[in-house]
């Protein structure tokens, strides 16, 4: 085969086509920086600074379950009186609802029949001890009416213990002992200091034990709750401070701190669930508002420049960086996280470098109109 001979003139062609390729694919980069120009354009060199970086999920706000108290009847029966309503604020102990309860009627009738039968079985024992001592009766049987009497005893402990489950206070059980009057009617207290966040019973209603009637939530504090993304879940750390921007309230700030990461990745998102706690002063936080959970890295010296010096050209970022005196050069930059004015520069650029900080935008259009020329 007779060797490929490249003729000079081709080869030269071969490298203007390709030379006229590249120019179509990059833009015109150099700029000379008239008299005119300088007055609306400002350079600065490329320095370093110390640069906090930040990560910003976006969250809501929700009840801090540790301070919610869903509370529900200890009995069945028929709601009689509702006394609390959605937006009221509660103590400790305050009657929220009355209800009648014929569980509660039976529970009474048990103990004052269990009463009544301990005080005949003391007599027994009591008649038994003296036929012993007169010799008429075995200690054996004096042993049995004593059994039957604990046996009693133990009953109507038990079942004082039950109404105390029920809701009665002990000076309750002691009147109702003292009196032998039933009293069917039983209150639905509130288990903690809140507000009533939910209602769900009406008069007349039958609530059973397992409903939930209120639910009662100290608003003082609040959880602010995000899922990050694998990958930066490592900076997150338990007591971590952080802030929180809560688009609805532009004009507050608030800070608080991380108290729960989860330990497993969510399959479907690959993001990991956190939570923080908040002050709610104010209650200002309202539960289910949207919230960006705002957590900063530790400041480190990073190469950064301002973001108005950065020039967007075919989705890449571009510089003009100063070559000669009165000649700038637009190049290629690779730039990280825009924060506070600032971006963080990964390549492209190294510090002392003079770039245009101010006037980029016109620089470019100039560098524009040429290239059109």
């Amino acid at each position: 085969m007779p060797n490929l001979i490249i003729q000079p003139t081709f080869l030269l062609l071969l490298m203007l086509a390709f030379s006229q390729v590249q120019a179509a694919e990059a833009p015109a980069m150099s700029v000379q920086i008239t008299p005119e120009l300088s007055t609306r354009i400002r350079l600065e060199p490329v320095e370093v600074s110390s640069f906090s970086d930040e990560i910003r999920l976006p969250g809501r706000v929700a009840l801090n379950e540790h301070r919610v108290a869903r509370i529900g009847p200890v009995m069945t029966g028929r709601v009689a009186e509702v006394r609390a309503f959605v937006g009221r604020n509660v103590r400790k102990g305050e009657v929220l609802a009355v209800i009648n309860s014929t569980e509660l009627s039976s529970a009474q009738a048990s103990y004052l029949k269990t009463k009544t039968q301990v005080g005949l079985q003391r007599l027994n024992v009591e008649r038994a001890r003296r036929l012993f001592n007169e010799g008429i009766i075995s200690q054996a049987t004096l042993r049995e009416r004593e059994g039957v009497l604990a046996e009693a005893e133990v009953e109507w402990r038990a079942l004082a213990d039950q109404l105390g489950v029920l809701g009665m206070s002990a000076a309750a059980i002691e009147k109702l002992s003292g009196t032998g009057q039933i009293n069917s009617v039983t209150a639905i207290t509130s288990t903690m200091d809140g507000t009533v966040i939910e209602r769900k019973i009406s008069v007349g209603q039958i609530a059973e034990i397992s409903d939930e009637l209120f639910t009662v939530a100290d608003l003082s504090h609040v959880w602010v709750v995000a899922a990050a993304p694998e990958q930066d879940a490592h900076v997150v750390q338990l007591g971590s401070r952080v802030e929180v921007d809560v688009p609805a309230l532009p004009r507050d700030h608030f800070v608080g701190r991380i108290v729960y990461v989860a330990d497993i990745v969510n399959p479907e998102t690959r993001t990991v669930t956190m939570r923080m706690e908040v002050e709610n002063q104010g209650r200002k936080l309202k539960p289910e508002m949207l919230a960006d959970m705002i957590i900063k890295r530790s400041a480190e010296p990073r190469l950064t420049i301002p973001s108005q010096a950065v020039v967007r050209d075919q989705d890449r970022d571009f510089v003009f960086v100063e070559v000669v005196k009165d000649r700038v050069e637009l190049r290629p930059v690779l730039l990280g996280t825009d924060r506070d004015g600032r971006r963080t520069v990964e390549s492209g650029l190294a510090s002392g470098q003079r770039i245009v900080v101010d006037g980029a935008f016109h620089l470019n259009n100039v560098r524009n109109l040429k290239e059109l020329e």
